[in-house]
């Protein structure tokens, strides 16, 4: 698809630090300056996680994670690789130490999607647009080094792209394009938002064919891969079993 205008992002400046009641919509509304209909806004977890008091003890972070936790996918020493309830698979379930007061930890929002919608919902009403919000977290990726921004929850806008069926360039029909949307601008945020910045707020403009004028309940969920197309969640030899009897199987048809 052909982008109508270039993308632009930018990080809001001037945000207080967060504390638990806090507003985020209404402080994120009073900073964020002008807002055009289509623009996201990428705002990253823990100021929603210290907006809804996820705070707990540094000494009870092993206990934390344990509670978080629904699944657990692999361990190396004292790190632990696990599924929370959402089922984002990520280190330590997402409980973290970073820009946090000394001695706490910081636990994910409790539900994400319901943490976009709220700030999704007021900022609509207030600006009087549309615009989505994504609720971004940083994850490890198998197979690649580094981190990278990722879409934990989402409102007002389509976070996986479904191509399969249209065609490519050449007029080749598309069988497995996906592109995760949410992930690509979380990350594009990221760039601009920094980790030590001050600056946990980005806004995205240009991407507006994105955004719905309803705002989906589904949120965030469309990028998460079920269990029964997760190779992941198997070993090596059992996913070469599933791919060999896949291919028999084409083969035979």
């Amino acid at each position: 698809m052909t982008l109508q205008s270039p993308m632009t992002v930018w990080a809001v400046e001037g945000l207080p630090e967060i504390h638990p009641g806090d507003d985020l919509a209404t402080l994120i509304g009073d900073k964020v300056g002008e807002l055009l209909d289509g623009d996201i806004l990428a705002v990253t977890s823990k100021i929603v996680s210290k907006a809804e008091g996820r705070i707990v003890w540094a000494d009870d972070r092993e206990d934390a994670i344990t509670a978080e936790t629904v699944r657990v996918v692999a361990t190396r020493g004292t790190t632990r690789i696990v599924q929370n309830v959402w089922g984002q698979v990520m280190a330590a379930a997402g409980v973290d130490s970073s820009n946090t007061d000394d001695g706490t930890v910081l636990l994910l929002p409790v539900d994400p999607d319901a943490s976009a919608r709220a700030i999704c919902a007021a900022l609509r009403e207030r600006f009087g647009i549309r615009l989505g919000v994504l609720i971004t977290d940083t994850f490890g990726r198998p197979w690649r080094d580094g981190q990278t921004d990722v879409a934990i929850g989402a409102a007002g806008l389509r976070v996986l792209d479904d191509l399969r069926g249209s065609t490519d360039a050449s007029g080749r029909e598309l069988h497995v394009t996906q592109p995760a949307v949410g992930d690509e601008i979380a990350a594009a945020a990221d760039l601009v938002k920094g980790k030590a910045n001050g600056t946990p707020v980005a806004v995205v403009r240009g991407l507006s064919h994105y955004v719905t004028d309803d705002i989906d309940p589904r949120g965030a969920q469309p990028l998460i891969r079920d269990a029964a197309h997760d190779m992941f969640r198997v070993g090596s030899t059992e996913a070469w079993d599933e791919g060999y009897r896949a291919g028999l199987e084409a083969r035979e048809r």
